[in-house]
C-alpha cells in the first residue's frame, strides 16, 4: 500500500513529496520502500516482488497472511493480479467501488502525525524522518489496527459499500 508524504510540512508552496510503500501485519511493520517518480504497474509489481515476501519473512510469517490492497488501477491490472494469484495464498478482494478499509491507511495517518515534530526541509530529511518513525511503530499499535478488521468488514457490509467511519 502506498502513501504520499509532502514537505515542507508547514509551508503551503514550494515543497515536494515522497511516495512510500509499506507492509504491516499483526506482529508489526515490515519494509518501507521509497518510490522515485510516478508509480505505475511495473514499479508496483517490482515492489511486490522485492518487498512483500521479504517483509513477511522478516515478520516470521512467510506465506501465512491475508494480503489486501485498495482498488487502484495499478493494483488490479492483469500482470499484478497474475503475480498475486501465483504468489499469495490468501487475498482479500474488495468490491470495485468500496471504501478503502485497509488498516494501513490509519497507519499512514499515524506516521504523518509522528513526523510533524521533525524539521523537514528536503526529501532526504523527510525520508529519514519516515524511516525513523516507521521503525518506532510498536506491535501493539499494529495489533490494534489489525484487530479492527472484522469491525471494518462488518461496517462495509452494513453500509452496502458506502463510506464508513474507518
Amino acid at each position: 500500500m502506498t502513501c504520499k508524504f509532502r514537505y515542507p510540512l508547514t509551508v503551503k508552496y514550494g515543497g515536494g513529496f515522497v511516495m512510500v510503500w509499506g507492509y504491516m501485519n499483526a506482529q508489526g511493520v515490515g519494509n518501507l520502500h521509497f518510490i522515485d517518480g510516478i508509480m505505475n504497474q511495473y514499479i508496483y509489481l517490482n515492489i511486490l516482488k522485492t518487498n512483500l515476501a521479504a517483509s513477511a519473512e522478516k515478520m516470521g510469517i512467510k506465506d501465512d497472511f491475508i494480503f489486501t490492497q485498495d482498488n487502484d488501477p495499478k493494483h488490479t491490472v492483469k500482470k499484478v493480479e497474475a503475480w498475486l494469484s501465483n504468489n499469495i495464498t490468501e487475498y482479500l478482494v474488495t468490491p470495485p467501488q468500496s471504501p478503502d478499509i485497509n488498516p494501513i491507511e490509519n497507519l499512514w495517518d499515524y506516521l504523518d502525525r509522528q513526523i510533524r515534530d521533525h524539521n523537514i526541509l528536503s526529501k532526504e530529511t523527510l525520508k529519514k524522518a519516515l524511516e525513523k518513525e516507521w521503525n518506532k511503530i510498536t506491535a501493539e499499535t499494529i495489533r490494534h489496527l489489525v484487530d479492527s478488521m472484522s469491525k471494518r468488514l462488518e461496517a462495509t457490509i452494513r453500509s452496502k459499500g458506502y463510506p464508513t467511519k474507518y
